[in-house]
């Protein structure tokens, strides 16, 4: 059975993607979960041995990236993505019980939660002050701990704790998806489906026009760059890593192309291709009409 972690405590967004996950058999079988604390310990018990793979949050709709997710996979022994999922994402404000909405005074929220329903905060709960946790589950213990008056959460980690329900489906964003990944040691992509994605981390050297040409790698060859974005190295001002989606696989003949150029001026992490949920953007041209010309070409046949 393997050993998956995913960002805990038990009762997060990410446990349900993993849940997930195991009902679209991604895994041969069950899988023994494991609660890590935060995303980049999830990965950090890959590159340990001590589990098999981690699901993590990358992506929402609302709050763009996860950085430290990103963050985490551009340092350290590469790790590669195999498998992504989606899930719409509304909150549960959880109390104890006998407290309501007019009791409220602190909110327990993880940060990227909390931006999700400020609005709603400011409208209905005007006088509370948010209470930084460290995740949406720990949230949840929290106010169970006594820590603050509720939670932004979610309702599986209320039917836990024995926490009550207050409010449910809160969010300021109608239709609000978190994108998930599960992440492994190193391994052979799995199969392009036509209909896939591929993630790369670039670092580029300091001069004039370098960006410029790492993306004309990908104009040049018709690839659709799906996202773009920027993080620091930490090494000192103006020093950045470029995070780079792009519909298509690693087995596609432009996207190969595409990696090679860029092996050949830049520092390039490959972070995976792998089957994309809902697919966005325009896949690669195919490149069988050309290798057959060439082909053709190379043995020596007239007329083409």
């Amino acid at each position: 059975m393997p050993r998956i972690a995913y960002f805990g405590p038990s009762g997060t967004f990410t446990e349900m993607a993993l849940a997930q996950l195991e009902s679209t058999a991604v895994f041969d079988g069950s899988v023994e979960r494991v609660a890590a604390p935060s995303q980049g310990a999830a990965l950090e018990l890959i590159r340990s041995g001590d589990v098999d793979g981690a699901v993590v949050p990358i992506e929402s709709s609302v709050e763009g990236s996860i950085s430290a997710t990103l963050d985490s996979l551009a340092v350290g022994p590469r790790l590669q993505i195999i498998a992504e999922t989606e899930l719409e994402v509304s909150f549960t404000i959880l109390a104890r019980p006998g407290t309501t909405l007019a009791d409220i005074r602190s909110l327990a929220a993880y940060p990227v939660a909390g931006a999700q329903v400020r609005m709603w905060v400011a409208d209905t709960l005007p006088d509370a002050q948010f209470f930084t946790s460290a995740s949406n589950a720990a949230a949840a213990e929290d106010v169970a701990a006594g820590k603050a008056d509720a939670a932004v959460s979610t309702a599986l980690a209320g039917e836990r704790l024995g926490l009550v329900a207050l409010a449910s489906g809160v969010a300021d964003h109608a239709d609000a998806i978190t994108r998930f990944v599960l992440v492994t040691r190193p391994c052979t992509a799995p199969p392009a489906t036509g209909a896939d994605r591929t993630s790369i981390v670039l670092e580029l050297s300091n001069e004039p026009g370098s960006l410029m040409r790492a993306f004309a790698e990908f104009a040049t060859r018709g690839i659709d760059l799906t996202r773009i974005e920027s993080r620091p190295t930490r090494t000192g001002f103006g020093t950045y890593r470029f995070y780079l989606d792009c519909v298509g696989h690693i087995d596609d003949a432009a996207v190969a192309e595409a990696l090679k150029a860029l092996y050949r001026t830049a520092r390039i992490r490959f972070l995976g291709s792998w089957p994309a949920t809902s697919a966005t953007g325009t896949p690669p041209p195919s490149d069988e009409a050309a290798a057959e010309w060439l082909t053709q070409l190379r043995k020596g046949v007239a007329d083409l």
